[in-house]
C-alpha cells in the first residue's frame, strides 16, 4: 500500500475524495482533484479511465485510486498511472435498477487479483445486502486478496427530518456496515456514502479507519467552497481521531 495511504489509515484519518465513477468530465474532475489537494485529503477516487488518470496525475500529486466494475479497465489505468483500485461505487448502478450480488462482488476481486496481483485493492460491498451478509461477504473477499472494504448505503435512504438528524439517518446503513464489518475483517473499513461532517466522526467511531465523501463535494460548483468541504472534513476526522486515541 502506498505509504501515505498506510500512515492515514492507521491513523484513522484517511479521506477519499470520489469525483464518480461514471465522471468523465475532464473540468469537473480537474475541479475535485485539486480541490481535494487543497483542502487536505488523502487521495482521490477517479473513473477508470487511462486518459483521465493521466490527466489527474499532472494535476495533483495524492495518491489515485480508480474505480470501475470491469477487471480489465482497473488493469488498464494502473497501466497508466494509478496507485490503487476499487471494485465499487455501485451507486451509479442502483438507479439504473442493476444489482451487485455477493457472487458477482467476488468472482470480479478473484479476476481483479488475478490480473493486479501486486496493486492494493478495495472492494466495496453492496449495501442491498443483508447486514449479516455484507459481513460474511467481507470475509470472503479478504481471503481472496483485497486489502481495503468499503461500506455503502446512503443512497438508499430517505431522511424525514431535516438538519443534523436527516444527515445521521442519511449515513446510518454505511454506519451500521463499517460497524459490524470492521469487528470482523483485519483489514481497514472506509466508510462511504452520505457522509458528511457530522457523520464522518461517527464512522471513525463505529470502527472505520476512513472515510470516503463525493456528492458533498462534487455538487458543489465554486472551487473555494470545495476546498473548504475537504477542509472541514479534514478537520472533522483529526478531531474524531484524538479523541479516539485519547
Amino acid at each position: 500500500m502506498h505509504r501515505q495511504l498506510e500512515k492515514a489509515f492507521a491513523q484513522r484519518q484517511a479521506l477519499k475524495v470520489i469525483s464518480g465513477l461514471t465522471n468523465f468530465d475532464i473540468t469537473k474532475v480537474s475541479a475535485i482533484v485539486k480541490a481535494a489537494q487543497a483542502g487536505g485529503a488523502t487521495f482521490v477516487d477517479i473513473a477508470a479511465s487511462p486518459s483521465l488518470v493521466r490527466h489527474v496525475r499532472s494535476l495533483i500529486d495524492l495518491p489515485i485510486c480508480v474505480s470501475a466494475v470491469d477487471a480489465e479497465l482497473l488493469a488498464d489505468a494502473v497501466d497508466a498511472g494509478a496507485d490503487l483500485v476499487e471494485i465499487g461505487n455501485f451507486d451509479a448502478f442502483y438507479a439504473q435498477g442493476r444489482r451487485f450480488e455477493a457472487p458477482e462482488v467476488l468472482e470480479l476481486t478473484q479476476k481483479t487479483r488475478t490480473l493486479l496481483p501486486d496493486t492494493t485493492l478495495c472492494v466495496t460491498v453492496p449495501h442491498i445486502l443483508p447486514l449479516d451478509e455484507q459481513v460474511e461477504l467481507a470475509e470472503e473477499l479478504v481471503k481472496v486478496g483485497a486489502n481495503l472494504i468499503q461500506t455503502e448505503g446512503g443512497t438508499s435512504t430517505h431522511p424525514t427530518h431535516p438538519g443534523t438528524l436527516g444527515l445521521i439517518e442519511k449515513a446510518a446503513p454505511t454506519l451500521a456496515a463499517a460497524y459490524s464489518i470492521s469487528r470482523a475483517v483485519s483489514v481497514p473499513v472506509l466508510c462511504a456514502s452520505g457522509l458528511s461532517t457530522v457523520t464522518v466522526p461517527m464512522a471513525i467511531a463505529a470502527g472505520a479507519s476512513g472515510v470516503g465523501v463525493g456528492s458533498a463535494i462534487n455538487q458543489l460548483n465554486d472551487p473555494i467552497a470545495m476546498v473548504a468541504v475537504v477542509r472541514s472534513l479534514v478537520e472533522a476526522l483529526q478531531q474524531r481521531s484524538i479523541q479516539v486515541n485519547v
